[in-house]
């Protein structure tokens, strides 16, 4: 059989607008605070003066108070606030005039009424300091056109990769390892469009339409570019190929979370398994897909070589060719560099979104 109810320390404090009420428990369990009538009921279990026991106290107010407390459990009490009907100061918090014995002031937070009047007056004067600066920043006129132009320029993307993905993905299971050679004559087309698209996020960035970096974006817009047009448009020895399968699968991949993600944050909104999905799918189709690239890179090699394509020959007295497969064997360098200039800018950004929150020190 349960012993009966506590009464646990309760201190309180005021404000012109607000009543504050810090119960003196530890590990609350189940509490339950309501307010009718006028009258604040408390009951809960917890660890107060008493032991672990059930706790409980009802309070009338003095005066008329909003019927919908907020209340903030911590290990090791309970804090409750609650809005008055109408801002002025109370003599005492309860209506009867004898303080009850489990009441007591809460000195950490207690003015006096002119020292709360102060503090009121301050907070006034900081909210129209606040609006006189807002006032004074100059209003974007463009702020909805800019707007509008991501969120269209994010959704187009968005479909077009959603487009590829799903087009070699039914060609997969369809047609299994044939879909490797003719990937390019299909999809080429869709992916020229979205690769040229792409460079837009190279002037989004310039103009300082977005807060994204130049640097990474000029790494991925030209490295792609690269390989699609030089070396895969180019050479059609390379479109039959099984590695532009793998190369393109990577690529949309990834882009299926970036471009709904950066369509969402335009209009205020974070959908969390969105973003943890942005911030980490990259970490394996990244260094696969630059693996790719490169491989595409080496088979071309000997193409180049066969050929003389884009080799560039120096006129007199220096007399010397410029050979594109040793070009390309220093983009090779160049790309692994990108690649990792890239992971370490995506690294910053995972840890600064999906990293563990500082705690602020009170």
């Amino acid at each position: 059989m349960a012993g009966p109810s506590l009464r646990p320390h309760v201190h309180w404090a005021q404000r012109h607008r607000e009543l504050f009420l810090r119960v003196d428990l530890s590990d609350v369990r189940n509490p339950d605070i309501t307010i009718t009538d006028n009258v604040l009921h408390f009951r809960a279990q917890g660890h107060g003066a008493k032991g672990d026991n059930i706790y409980e106290f009802e309070i009338e107010f003095l005066e008329p108070v909003e019927p919908k407390p907020v209340c903030r459990v911590t290990q090791r009490q309970l804090n409750i606030t609650v809005q008055k009907k109408e801002s002025n100061w109370w003599e005492r918090l309860t209506k009867q005039e004898k303080r009850p014995l489990f009441l007591a002031p809460d000195f950490d937070r207690w003015l006096d009424e002119s020292d709360a009047e102060m503090e009121l007056k301050e907070k006034e004067e900081e909210k129209i300091n606040k609006m006189k600066i807002e006032s004074r920043v100059p209003k974007d006129p463009f702020k909805h056109l800019k707007k509008g132009y991501l969120i269209m320029y994010n959704l187009v993307q968005f479909l077009g990769f959603s487009w590829i993905f799903v087009n070699m993905t039914v060609r997969l299971f369809i047609l299994g390892k044939d879909s490797f050679y003719d990937t390019f004559h299909t999809i080429s087309d869709m992916m020229y469009f979205c690769q040229t698209l792409a460079l837009m996020e190279i002037m989004n960035s310039l103009i300082g339409l977005v807060r994204s970096p130049l640097i990474p974006a000029v790494v991925q817009v030209f490295g792609r570019n690269f390989v699609l047009f030089v070396i895969l448009g180019s050479l059609e020895e390379m479109q039959s190929k099984p590695v532009v399968f793998f190369i393109f699968y990577f690529w949309s991949i990834t882009e299926l979370f970036r471009y709904p993600y950066y369509m969402l944050s335009c209009i205020g909104i974070e959908w969390k398994p969105l973003t943890w999905l942005r911030y980490t799918v990259w970490i394996p189709l990244y260094p696969l897909g630059g693996l790719a690239e490169a491989v595409c890179i080496v088979q071309s090699i000997p193409i180049f070589s066969e050929t003389g394509k884009f080799s560039l020959g120096l006129p007199n007295p220096l007399n010397v060719t410029v050979q594109f497969p040793f070009v390309l064997q220093i983009y090779l360098i160049a790309l692994f560099l990108g690649i990792f200039v890239n992971f370490r800018h995506l690294y910053k950004q995972r840890k600064q979104h999906l990293g563990p929150k500082k705690r602020k020190m009170k």
